[in-house]
């Protein structure tokens, strides 16, 4: 009898499973909405003047910020969970600072083909080149462990224009994938190449192989491999194992970088941070990773996306962290 039950609970949790995602199935009608959506707003930061497009950029942050209150409650809680010694009024602080962020990021991404070797600086210029020409010296590949903190979209193509080589850089593909074409054309404007999930780590391992550059986004939860928990601001986080399997695999040399908002240049800097010396060990170089990824977050904590729920996977048996 227990075991007739057993079966008959286990069919109806697949038929609820079912029909959530039935419910939440994407439409045609609903993609093309969205799309237009979002080239009319690209439009706009892009063709007006660039003191016109950044008032823009804050005007659809703060637009966000209001017709989505869970992001700013999700925002608080990580705050909460990760900067337990900060108040509730430091907490709003940042919370506001990265929806300035992410005003910023938007008129960089919008107008990302207007950007050449001719202006780039404008927008961005390096900062630790020299632990980039250090890691390509060994010979053996680079590894960057970035993450989204500053402008995500500006660093890939920035760093293209500023030295001249191309990198690959490894990213889930949006819901939308008509938004997603958008994107991945401006991400590859200036010669990188996008890494999808499908044979991702053949693709990793070809590039490292000759010594090429790959990217990895390693400050979300995995979306290429189950993962492992380690600590992340003090909290288990569940991370991805891919970038350290690879390290370990190919001898690649592994730097953290990042594109972080410089208030008084008015432009970003590309912070590549010395090499990290990993062990072999898959646990303890994720946690490693994820270490050298806090320290950069509690150097800039107001433009990290805190909107995002970074510990909502938990450990067997763990309560959720969010409502």
């Amino acid at each position: 009898m227990w075991e007739g039950r057993g079966i008959q609970n286990a069919l109806q949790a697949q038929r609820d499973k079912m029909g959530a995602m039935a419910k939440h199935r994407r439409t045609a009608f609903r993609n093309w909405v969205e799309y237009l959506g979002v080239v009319g707003m690209v439009a706009t930061l892009r063709f007006t003047p660039r003191w016109m497009s950044e008032r823009l950029g804050r005007g659809y942050a703060g637009l966000l910020d209001r017709l989505s209150p869970r992001l700013r409650r999700t925002a608080l809680r990580n705050l909460e969970l990760a900067l337990p010694e900060l108040g509730a009024e430091e907490r709003q602080r940042i919370a506001d600072g990265v929806f300035r962020s992410v005003a910023r990021l938007l008129v960089g991404a919008s107008r990302l083909p207007s950007v050449n070797q001719r202006n780039v600086r404008e927008w961005i210029e390096y900062d630790g080149f020299e632990h980039f020409q250090e890691a390509k010296r060994r010979g053996r590949g680079v590894l960057i462990a970035s993450g989204h903190l500053g402008n995500w979209e500006l660093s890939g193509v920035g760093h293209a224009l500023l030295c001249g080589e191309t990198m690959s850089v490894v990213v889930r593909p949006l819901d939308n994938p008509l938004i997603d074409r958008l994107v991945q054309d401006r991400r590859e404007i200036a010669g990188n190449r996008m890494i999808g999930k499908k044979d991702f780590i053949r693709s990793m391992l070809e590039v490292l192989k000759s010594n090429g550059v790959v990217g990895i986004f390693v400050d979300q939860n995995s979306h290429f491999d189950q993962g492992l928990f380690v600590n992340f601001f003090g909290v288990p986080a569940r991370c991805g194992t891919a970038f350290a399997k690879v390290a370990k695999h190919t001898g690649a040399t592994v730097i953290p970088g990042f594109a972080v908002w410089i208030e008084a240049e008015r432009r970003y800097r590309l912070k590549f941070y010395p090499p990290l010396e990993l062990t072999g060990d898959v646990t303890e170089d994720t946690q490693l990773v994820q270490s050298a990824v806090e320290r950069a977050v509690r150097e800039y904590p107001d433009q990290w996306l805190w909107l995002h729920r970074r510990w909502k996977a938990r450990p067997p048996g763990a309560p959720a962290l969010y409502d």
